[in-house]
């Protein structure tokens, strides 16, 4: 599914390209997530280890400024990041 793009967030300053808040990969792991995969499905499912998948999980809380991985889901959604 192709994202719109009212999914973009403007970057500071006179340069006029966008950007996603979520990375490609942290958009796979969350996608996988809401499908209600484990880590160690999603870490086999992208070929990457367990760590890698926590990682990522961890660095949309931090960019989301939530303390769990349901609150990211929520949020995530809410922004039209990923659909469920």
């Amino acid at each position: 599914m192709k994202p719109s793009n009212d999914l973009f967030l403007p970057l500071k300053g006179s340069d006029h390209k966008s950007k996603f808040l979520l990375t490609n990969r942290e958009r796979e792991v969350f996608e996988l997530l809401v499908q209600d995969k484990t880590t160690k499905d999603i870490a086999q499912q992208l070929f990457i280890s367990e760590k890698t998948v926590r990682n990522h999980i961890s660095n949309v809380m931090q960019k989301l400024n939530v303390k769990g991985r349901s609150q990211a889901v929520v949020e995530l959604i809410k922004l039209g990041e990923i659909t469920i």
